[in-house]
Parts: C-alpha cells; sequence; structure tokens
C-alpha cells in the first residue's frame, strides 16, 4: 500500500471513530493479498485478462500494416476497449468482494472493515482478522 492509500486509509478510520462517538467501535480487517486468491475472485481475474488477451490479438491484426492518422485512431479505440474491459472485472470484482464483506460485518457486528497486511498494516493493535472467513465465503 503506497503512502497516499495509507493516508486515505487512516483518515477514513479517523472520520468513522469520530463519527460513532466516543462508544465501542467494532473493526474488522482483511489482507487484500490473500483475499484475491480466493475462487471466486481468481475466476474474474482470469476471465478479464482472457478478454484483454483476446483483445490484444484483435488489435495487432487490424493494427498491422496501418499508418498514420488511421493507426492513431485504431489504437485509441482499442485502449478504449481495454479500459472498458478492465473497469467492467474490476467493477465485477468490488462488486463480489463488497457483498461478502457486508454479509460478514454484520453477523460479526462490524462497524467498519479496512485492509491491512504484514507488510502494509493499517490496523497495528485489535480488530478482528475476517480474512479467512472472506476466503472460505469466495470459494
Amino acid at each position: 500500500m503506497n503512502f497516499t492509500k495509507k493516508i486515505f486509509a487512516t483518515a477514513l478510520l479517523a472520520s468513522t471513530i469520530f463519527m460513532t462517538g466516543c462508544g465501542q467501535m467494532n473493526i474488522g480487517y482483511v489482507d487484500g493479498e490473500k483475499v484475491e486468491s480466493a475462487p471466486q475472485l481468481q475466476a474474474i481475474i482470469n476471465e478479464g485478462e482472457q478478454k484483454l488477451q483476446e483483445l490484444q490479438a484483435e488489435a495487432a491484426k487490424e493494427l498491422e500494416g496501418k499508418e498514420g492518422e488511421e493507426l492513431t485512431n485504431l489504437q485509441s479505440t482499442y485502449q478504449r476497449r481495454a479500459q472498458g474491459i478492465q473497469q467492467a472485472y474490476s467493477t465485477q470484482l468490488r462488486q463480489k468482494l463488497d457483498s461478502v464483506l457486508a454479509e460478514i460485518s454484520e453477523t460479526k457486528k462490524l462497524d467498519v472493515v479496512v485492509e491491512s497486511s504484514k507488510d502494509n498494516p493499517t490496523v497495528f493493535l485489535g480488530g478482528i482478522d475476517v480474512t479467512e472467513e472472506v476466503v472460505q465465503k469466495l470459494q
């Protein structure tokens, strides 16, 4: 996690704590790298990568022998299509993960779930690790 993400996560956590008042807050955390290896998410990732590879092969054939403005226009078209594919599959991943996290949050009565890993911890003390539950639900 880069420095900007850490600042954002810390600010989000601080604002959540502020908004809930001085009462006890239940914080959950997941290790994003471990969750990414879950079968349902890997299937989405693999499908997205396959679509991008197919698009790349199509683009290579289409762009062959093109020059000038025609080449530039085709490159732009394929770049937009690739971005659309990436966005669509990123949205699918986010929705799948959000639904599982919402379910676990409700079950465990968590106020917030943040991403935290050993290399880049967001939660330094306390918190409930829900990583394995998320991975199990994404089998």
